[in-house]
């Protein structure tokens, strides 16, 4: 069954007027991901705390009492950070955390809320964590609420992480731009992020189109084109269409 029947979509948009799709993981899947990566912990910690046993002398047992805090207090910030929010357990599964805006998660904002992860499993009953994400139309738990964060499905794991939330067809002022072939090759979040630009583009007015799009148009703007930095993109998009 696919996952969109079980969780809720959810319509979020961006301080740019762009408009994102996202597919907000439940109580389940989450709970599995927290398994393999409690696993992952615990195997860490009990082998430095075995390292420590072994060679006790050289490294110090309070040494690895410390490493094994910094296991369990920094492990799920750490690859939010440094892994565009993917723990082992949620990239096995399919997951990201992003902020409320789909945007990525900031070091922040995980901090914060793994900080609460302890109110979340109190006693290790999960008791919180589960009457949050049940009454949450992003099934949020306390953590994910104060710190305004999502855990998402990945785009690579359900070609869903974010989706476009119009149709292609419904750019008519495309036609008004020549095709512009970008300089590079474009992944598939790039491509969704052009051509969610031209669907807003009416409505973000010149000058600010202008200045959104000066962040990609320089590094995809084919040699040559002195176009202005919203039609490059707006070309881009014309030539993601299929022309239309």
């Amino acid at each position: 069954m696919p996952y969109s029947r079980l969780d809720s979509a959810l319509a979020v948009q961006t301080p740019e007027g762009i408009e994102y799709i996202l597919y907000p993981a439940g109580f389940a899947v989450r709970s599995c991901a927290l398994a393999i990566d409690s696993f992952i912990q615990g195997a860490l910690t009990f082998i430095f705390i075995l390292a420590a046993g072994l060679f006790g002398r050289a490294m110090g047992i309070w040494f690895a009492f410390i490493l094994a805090f910094a296991i369990n207090w920094f492990y799920h910030s750490a690859f939010d950070i440094l892994n565009r929010g993917q723990s082992p357990g949620k990239k096995m599964m399919g997951l990201r955390v992003v902020k409320g805006d789909g945007s990525p998660v900031s070091p922040g904002a995980s901090f914060l809320r793994n900080l609460l992860r302890f109110a979340d499993t109190f006693m290790f009953l999960y008791l919180i964590a589960f009457i949050c994400m049940l009454v949450s139309p992003g099934f949020r738990r306390l953590g994910d609420w104060v710190a305004d964060t999502l855990v998402v499905y990945a785009d690579k794991a359900h070609n869903r992480f974010i989706s476009p939330a119009l149709k292609r067809s419904d750019m008519p002022w495309l036609s008004d731009f020549p095709i512009v072939f970008p300089s590079r090759q474009l992944g598939y979040e790039e491509k969704q992020a052009v051509l969610m630009f031209a669907r807003r583009y009416p409505l973000l007015g010149k000058a600010r189109s202008d200045e959104i799009a000066g962040l990609w148009a320089e590094e995809l703007r084919p040699h040559g084109n002195e176009a202005p930095a919203s039609a490059v993109l707006l070309g881009i998009a014309r030539s993601i269409n299929g022309g239309g």
